[in-house]
C-alpha cells in the first residue's frame, strides 16, 4: 500500500463532555524539543473498550500516563476529565476512580499472590476482613486460587497478567487503563485475557486498551483511534476504519458463460476474469452497496454461484495511516 494513503482524520470537536467517561481535547505534551502530543482529542463513552493503536514511540503509553496521573507534571495544555473530574483540578479524585495496569507487571514475585493482593488492599485502606474478602473473591474470579499461597515468581506469563489485572480491581475502579496488557502472552492466555476484560466491561466498566496486536483491537474494541506523530490519524468502529482504505471489493463466480456476460454488461466498474468466469466490483462493503449489486444482477436476471466480499483489515489501515508501504493483499472473506 503506497505511503500516501493518508484517510482524514476523524476528530472530535468542543470542550470534554461530562457524561463520558474519558474525555479530552487539544491534549498536548511535549519533553523538551520533542513534541510528544500534538493535540489529542478523546470522547470514550462509559461502559465500552476503547483502543488506541500505533506504532513504538507514538505517545500510546505517554496518552494513558497523563489520563492515568502517572505523569505528575501532567500535559502541557487540553482539557480533561476522567470520571467526571477535572484532571488538573482534582487529580486525587481521577486516581480514586481508575485502575491502571502497566505495560510490565507490577507483581512482587518474592510474595504470594495473596500477599500482593492484601498489599494492595492495605494501600487502598481496607480493613483487614475487606481486604481479605475482596483479595480471595479476585483470586478466585481470576482463577488464581490454586495458587494464591505460592510465590509470585513461579507464576507463568499468563497467571501473572491475570494477578495483575487482578490486584489492579482491588480498589473496584469503574475505569481501567490497560496499556499493552497482553504483550508477551501465549495465544491462549491472550484469549483468555480478553475473556476477562469483556466480562469487566459486561459489568460497566470502562477499558482503555493501548495494543500493538491489531487482531486485539478488532476482537475487542468498541471504537479505535490510530495514533500517529503525536496526532489522532483516524478514530472510529473497526468496520468504519477498515473503510478508509482502497482495496474493498465484491466477487462473483459463475458456472454459465451467459450468465457471466450477462452479469458483466449489467454492472459497471468490474475487473473481468474470463478464464475463471469471475467478476470484481469496488465495494465498500457496506450493506447499502451491496444490495445494489444484487439487485442490479436481478434486474438482468442472473444469478452468481459464489459471492464473496473482501474487505481491508486493521493490518492495511494501521500501515496507511502511520505511512508504511504494505500493499492490501491480505484479505478476509465471507462466503454466500
Amino acid at each position: 500500500m503506497s505511503s500516501s494513503v493518508m484517510p482524514t482524520p476523524n476528530r472530535i470537536n468542543g470542550s470534554p463532555g461530562t457524561d463520558a467517561a474519558v474525555s479530552a481535547v487539544g491534549l498536548r505534551k511535549s519533553y523538551g524539543d520533542k513534541l510528544v502530543l500534538d493535540g489529542i482529542d478523546l470522547r470514550i463513552p462509559a461502559g465500552s473498550i476503547f483502543a488506541l493503536l500505533g506504532p513504538n514511540g507514538a505517545g500510546k503509553t505517554t496518552v494513558v500516563k497523563i489520563l492515568s496521573t502517572l505523569i505528575s507534571a501532567g500535559p502541557d495544555s487540553g482539557e480533561i476529565r476522567v470520571g467526571g473530574h477535572d484532571l488538573a483540578k482534582d487529580p486525587q479524585a481521577v486516581r480514586a476512580s481508575i485502575g491502571v495496569t502497566g505495560q510490565f507487571s507490577a507483581v512482587d514475585g518474592l510474595i504470594t499472590g495473596e500477599e500482593n493482593m492484601l498489599l494492595l488492599a492495605d494501600l487502598h485502606h481496607l480493613s483487614k476482613s475487606e481486604g481479605r474478602r475482596a483479595a480471595a473473591e479476585l483470586l478466585e474470579r481470576f482463577d488464581l486460587t490454586e495458587a494464591a499461597k505460592k510465590p509470585a515468581s513461579t507464576y507463568s506469563g499468563g497467571m501473572k497478567r491475570r494477578l495483575d489485572l487482578a490486584m489492579t480491581l482491588v480498589g473496584n475502579p469503574r475505569i481501567i487503563f490497560l496499556d499493552e496488557p497482553t504483550t508477551g502472552l501465549d495465544p491462549r492466555s491472550r484469549h483468555n485475557m480478553w475473556d476477562i476484560i469483556r466480562g469487566l466491561v459486561s459489568t460497566g466498566v470502562t477499558v482503555f486498551l493501548t495494543t500493538q496486536y491489531l487482531e486485539e483491537a478488532d476482537e475487542l474494541a468498541d471504537r479505535i483511534a490510530v495514533l500517529h506523530d503525536g496526532r489522532i490519524a483516524a478514530e472510529g468502529t473497526a468496520e468504519e476504519l477498515k473503510r478508509l482504505v482502497p482495496g474493498g471489493h465484491v466477487r462473483l463466480r459463475f458456472t454459465d458463460p451467459a450468465a457471466y456476460q450477462s452479469a458483466a454488461a449489467s454492472l459497471s466498474e468490474v475487473t473481468r476474469d474470463d478464464e475463471a468466469l469471475a467478476l470484481q466490483i469496488p465495494s465498500d462493503g457496506t450493506q447499502r452497496e451491496l444490495r445494489s449489486i444484487l439487485d442490479r444482477l436481478d434486474s438482468a436476471g442472473v444469478e452468481a454461484d459464489e459471492l464473496t466480499v473482501h474487505t481491508p483489515d486493521l493490518d492495511d489501515v494501521f500501515f496507511a495511516l502511520t505511512g508504511g508501504t504494505k500493499v492490501p493483499n491480505q484479505t478476509k472473506e465471507a462466503g454466500r
